[in-house]
C-alpha cells in the first residue's frame, strides 16, 4: 500500500484555522480564560457548600472544612455538602469533556454523550439490577450503570464499524439512534411489568446529586481518570478529524485509532458520570459550544475549558435546584434541562446547524 502523501500547505493552513482561538486570540488569552473558569469553579464550589435549605456563612464553611467547626452546621458541610460538591465537580467535568469529544468525533454540533447509547445503557443496567439483582441503593446502582453504559457504547461502535468506511460519523449517529431505541424499549418493558422497579428507578432516572456520598466518588474516580487520559491522548487526532477523514490521514493520523481512543474515553467518562448522578441532561451538549466560543476548536484547550465549564454549570444548577422550593429541592437534572432547552432552540436556529 503506498505511503500517504505529505500534507499540502493548504491542508496545514486549514489545520491552523481549525484549532486557533476566535478573534486571533493567542495562548496568553486562552490561559487567562482558563484561569477565570477555574476561579468560577472555586466560586461555584463555595456556593454549593454554603447554600441550601440551611444557608451558612463562608466562615462557618471554612471552619467546618478545616475541622474546627462543631455542631449541626459542621456536620452538614462535611457529611452532606462536601461529597455532593465533589461529585458535582467530577460529573460536570466528565460530561463536558465527553460532549466535546463526541462532537469532535461525529462532526455533529448537537451530539452529546447519549449519542453512543451511554445514558440508555446505564438506565438498562440500573433497571435490570433493581428488577432481578435486588439492588436497592445508589452504591449498588453505580456498578450496574457502569457496566450497562460500557456495553452499550461498545455495541454502538461495533455496529457502526461494520462495512465499508468503518465507524464514520453518520454511521455512529445512526447506530447510536438504533441502539438507544432498542435499550429504551427494554427499559420500558421491564418498568411496565414491575411496579416496584419503576418506583425506585424514577428517582435515579431524573438525575440528581442529592443523597450521593463519598463512597460514590471513591467508586468513579478511577474511571474518570482513565477516561480523561484517553481523550487527552486523542486530542491532536480530533483536531485533524475536524477537517475530514482524508485530510486527517494525509496529516499522518490513524483515523480508526483516534476514533477508538476518543470514543472509548467519552464512553468511560459519560458512563461514570451517569452511574454516579443519573442522566444529567444538556451539560454534554451545551458546555462544549460555550467552551469553543471562548478558546476555539483546538482540543488541547477545548477539553480543559469544557471540564471547567461543565463543573460550573452542574454545581450552579444544583445550587439553584436547592433554593427554588425550600426546604424541598428540584433534581439537578431538571434544572440543567430548563437551562439547556432554550440553548438547544437557539443552536438549532443558527444557520450553521440548519445547513
Amino acid at each position: 500500500m503506498p505511503a500517504a502523501a505529505p500534507p499540502s500547505p493548504a491542508a496545514q493552513r486549514a489545520v491552523s484555522r481549525a484549532v486557533r482561538a476566535p478573534s486571533g486570540g493567542g495562548a496568553v488569552r486562552r490561559s487567562a480564560l482558563l484561569a477565570a473558569a477555574a476561579a468560577a469553579v472555586a466560586l461555584a464550589a463555595l456556593l454549593s457548600l454554603a447554600l441550601g435549605s440551611r444557608s451558612l456563612a463562608p466562615g462557618e464553611v471554612w471552619q467546618a472544612l478545616i475541622g474546627q467547626g462543631e455542631g449541626a452546621a459542621a456536620k452538614v458541610v462535611r457529611e452532606l455538602r462536601v461529597p455532593r460538591t465533589v461529585i458535582g465537580l467530577m460529573v460536570g467535568a466528565a460530561l463536558g469533556m465527553a460532549g466535546a469529544v463526541m462532537q469532535g468525533l461525529t462532526r455533529n454540533p448537537i451530539a452529546e454523550p447519549g449519542l453512543l447509547g451511554v445514558s440508555q445503557g446505564a438506565s438498562v443496567g440500573v433497571v435490570l439490577a433493581i428488577a432481578f439483582a435486588g439492588a436497592h441503593s445508589l452504591d449498588d446502582y453505580v456498578w450496574y450503570a457502569l457496566a450497562g453504559a460500557a456495553l452499550a457504547g461498545v455495541g454502538v461502535y461495533a455496529v457502526a464499524s461494520r462495512g465499508r468506511g468503518g465507524a464514520s460519523p453518520v454511521k455512529l449517529a445512526l447506530s447510536g439512534a438504533a441502539v438507544n431505541a432498542l435499550l429504551a424499549s427494554v427499559t420500558a418493558g421491564v418498568l411496565t411489568t414491575r411496579a416496584t422497579t419503576l418506583e425506585q428507578f424514577r428517582f435515579w432516572q431524573i438525575g440528581s446529586l442529592s443523597g450521593r456520598d463519598a463512597s460514590i466518588a471513591a467508586d468513579i474516580w478511577p474511571f474518570l481518570l482513565t477516561g480523561t487520559v484517553l481523550v487527552i491522548a486523542a486530542a491532536r487526532g480530533l483536531d485533524a478529524l475536524a477537517l475530514g477523514d482524508d485530510v486527517a490521514r494525509g496529516l499522518g493520523q490513524n483515523v480508526a485509532l483516534v476514533r477508538v481512543t476518543g470514543g472509548l474515553g467519552a464512553v468511560v467518562l459519560a458512563g461514570a458520570a451517569v452511574a454516579a448522578a443519573g442522566p444529567i441532561a444538556f451539560v454534554g451538549l451545551a458546555v462544549p459550544h460555550l467552551a469553543r466560543g471562548l478558546v476555539g476548536g483546538g482540543h488541547r484547550w477545548l477539553l480543559p475549558m469544557s471540564a471547567l465549564l461543565g463543573a460550573v454549570m452542574l454545581l450552579v444548577a444544583d445550587v439553584v435546584a436547592r433554593l427554588v422550593f425550600p426546604p424541598s429541592e428540584v433534581p439537578s437534572g431538571v434544572m440543567t434541562a430548563l437551562i439547556g432547552v432554550p440553548f438547544l432552540v437557539v443552536l438549532v436556529r443558527r444557520s450553521g446547524v440548519r445547513s
